[in-house]
């Protein structure tokens, strides 16, 4: 049935819609470049009943996010992050406005700010060691290695290491299966194209189900932060408590402290934002990166030189190495430019 009604959707659009749409193809940052070759910088393209002005230059690009910011701040909503009231506490999505300056001042000068990114250096070496450590085992047991879901665990443990202190890294935990299964699934209903977006009319229908999936993944998620903000305020009331100086340690503190306002629902919805940012992006370049060098051996070779060189074999990179190996460096930068996580800025 929904198959059906996909199909009657989609010839519906293409008979009385005219447009570019479904013309972008897997990857339309490569198909936005080949048009801006040849329409020049800045381009108007119908994507369905939306008009969108496309702009690939770093000129003009700078006039619109830095000179003109105020005109061109508020950003396009797309239908499903409305889902559990997402777009009214979400950094991301959120207006110039009060509520959005405040959290920005928040994460800049209490969350991320190099003297706690610095402080968090020790467990990031630590969960890096468990993935080389599980590979190697894997390696061992002539095991094939899911490079992507190996990344996601580790930065998905790190994460809330980093937010709450917890250790996600057992795999027989039911808690840390569903944990894991969740912010997956809502990676993946993120991630995929939803014609709501482009056809008005289809809001209310949502014919590809994505805003209720989605709204049952950012439930159970929220849900699980709640029960952790609970515990830790029940603990914090207890004599003896001994702070562990994460995330929600640093938040709970700003709120006692009176330094700026932040309630539960707000908190919830960043720590949601904090958990869609960081776990995939991560991943997928992780898994770009290596499926590039496994198809280039003799870049392989040159990268595998260069640590062996600069670091020594079968020691631990340390992020302060960084700097010292330039063409890992590049590799990096090489990978971000032909496969970007977020090829193109929020909708404006």
């Amino acid at each position: 049935m929904g198959q059906s009604l996909l199909q009657y959707i989609y010839i519906y659009i293409n008979i009385y819609y005219d447009g570019y749409l479904f013309e972008i193809g897997d990857k339309p940052h490569l198909s936005l470049t080949k048009l801006s070759q040849r329409h020049g910088p800045i381009m108007s393209l119908q994507l369905g009943q939306l008009t969108t002005i496309v702009v690939s230059s770093t000129t003009l690009a700078k006039e619109i996010l830095r000179t003109h910011d105020q005109v061109f701040c508020n950003l396009t909503l797309p239908e499903a992050i409305h889902a559990c009231k997402h777009s009214d506490y979400s950094m991301a999505w959120l207006p110039v406005s009060a509520r959005w300056r405040n959290l920005r001042t928040i994460c800049n000068l209490q969350l991320f700010a190099p003297k706690v990114l610095d402080a968090n250096q020790a467990k990031r070496r630590v969960k890096v060691q468990k993935l080389i450590d599980d590979v190697n085992g894997s390696m061992r047991a002539g095991e094939a290695v899911n490079i992507r879901r190996a990344a996601f665990s580790t930065t998905l443990n790190l994460l809330s290491q980093t937010i709450f202190s917890v250790d996600l890294a057992d795999p027989s935990s039911e808690t840390t299966r569903e944990f894991k299964e969740t912010v997956w699934g809502m990676m993946e209903e993120i991630g995929k194209p939803n014609l709501a977006d482009y056809f008005l009319f289809l809001r209310k229908l949502d014919p590809q189900g994505i805003r209720p999936r989605l709204t049952h993944y950012f439930q159970i998620t929220v849900d699980m932060f709640d029960r952790m903000i609970h515990q830790r305020l029940e603990s914090r009331k207890r004599d003896g408590y001994i702070s562990t100086n994460d995330m929600l340690d640093t938040l709970m503190n700003i709120n006692e402290e009176k330094m700026e306002d932040m309630d539960v629902l707000e908190t919830q919805h960043l720590f949601l934002d904090l958990f869609a940012a960081g776990t995939d992006t991560s991943s997928a370049t992780m898994e770009w990166a290596m499926a590039e060098l496994l198809r280039n051996p003799k870049i392989l070779s040159k990268a595998q030189a260069e640590l062996e060189q600069v670091i020594g074999k079968g020691k631990l990179v340390e992020e302060s190495d960084i700097a010292r190996l330039p063409y890992l460096q590049a590799i990096i930068k090489e990978t971000f430019r032909v496969h970007p996580t977020v090829p193109f800025l929020l909708p404006r």
